[in-house]
This record gives structure tokens, sequence and C-alpha cells, in this order.
């Protein structure tokens, strides 16, 4: 039951902290879950990361589910995702019968406007990050450099680019016998 309170708790750490959605939330995870809790190494955040865009839902609660389910099986799974949410759910609640009345304020266009602005930069910083543990080799400037011409000209779903970037880095590792 302690661990279970723990993972809760975790989560919600997490969930209270960060504003700006489930990118913003990948630099609290990774120094929480893998460098604060050694519950994961980068490089299976980093799975868990491509896991979450992949399915649906919102990345981080994705990624809490699979962290708490890796640690303390379903109910692990359940106690880190409400954790995840909790927070949110309170403090929408609050904010939703305040946003209307107080909107039109200057001061409040101008309050988001620079919370915008910091998103960016932890955004930046979570990718940086992914970059490091996920970029290490040629092959993997390859599908790097093709995922993001892909994502840059076409339409295409981020699903394909997912399923594409799996199927190269398994010929990558059967053929070549190197990690992508």
């Amino acid at each position: 039951m302690k661990e279970l309170l723990t993972l809760f708790l975790t989560f919600a750490k997490v969930g209270v902290m960060t504003f700006g959605g489930g990118y913003a939330m990948l630099p609290i995870l990774q120094r929480e879950i893998v460098e604060n809790k050694g519950w994961a190494t980068d490089e299976e955040l980093t799975d868990y990361f491509a896991i979450g865009q992949c399915t649906p839902g919102v990345i981080a609660v994705n990624t809490a589910t699979f962290i708490g389910r890796k640690q303390k099986g379903i109910l692990g799974g359940i106690a880190a995702t409400l954790g995840m949410v909790f927070p949110s759910l309170v403090i929408i609640s609050i904010l939703a019968g305040l946003i209307a009345n107080f909107a039109h304020l200057a001061w409040v266009q101008h309050a988001f406007a620079g919370i915008r602005v910091c998103v960016c930069v932890l955004i930046f910083n979570a990718v940086v990050k992914l970059w490091q543990s996920a970029v290490k080799d040629a092959w993997g400037w390859v599908i790097f450099l093709a995922v993001l011409g892909v994502s840059l000209f076409t339409e295409l779903s981020p699903v394909y680019c997912v399923l594409a970037a799996a199927a190269v880095g398994i010929a990558v590792q059967t053929v070549g016998g190197k990690k992508a």
C-alpha cells in the first residue's frame, strides 16, 4: 500500500508542478522518474514517451500508467494515473469558474502569453534530453532526418512515422547487428 501511495504522490507532484500539457511534463517526469526514483532509465522513459504518443490519451498520463504498471502491476498503473490527473482535475475545476470572468482582462492575457513562452522552453528542454538518449549513431540520424522531413512536409500521422521508425530499427538490428 505504501508503494501505491508513493506512486500516486510522485505523479501528483508532477501533475501539480507542470503547466502546458504533456510535453511540458517531460523534463519533470525525467527528473522524478529517472533521476530521483530510479523507476526507469532514460531509454525506457523515451520508449514510454514514444508509445504514449502513439496511444490514445495524454502522453504524460500514458507514461504514468506504464511506469505505475511496471512498478506495482495494474494497481500501480491505476495509482500513478490517478496521481497524474488528480491535480489537473482540481485546478481546472477551480479555474473553469474563474477564467470566464477574468479572461478579458489585459493582465490575464499577458500572463497567458508569458506562460506560453515558458512552456516552449520546457518543451525544448525535453526535446534536448530525448535527443541525447535517442540519436546516438548514423542510423539514429537517418531515422531522425527522415521523420523530420515527413513531419514538416506532409500531413502523415505520427503513428505511421513511429511504426516506420520501429521497422527500420528492427531491420537495422537484424541485418547489421547494431542498435539503431
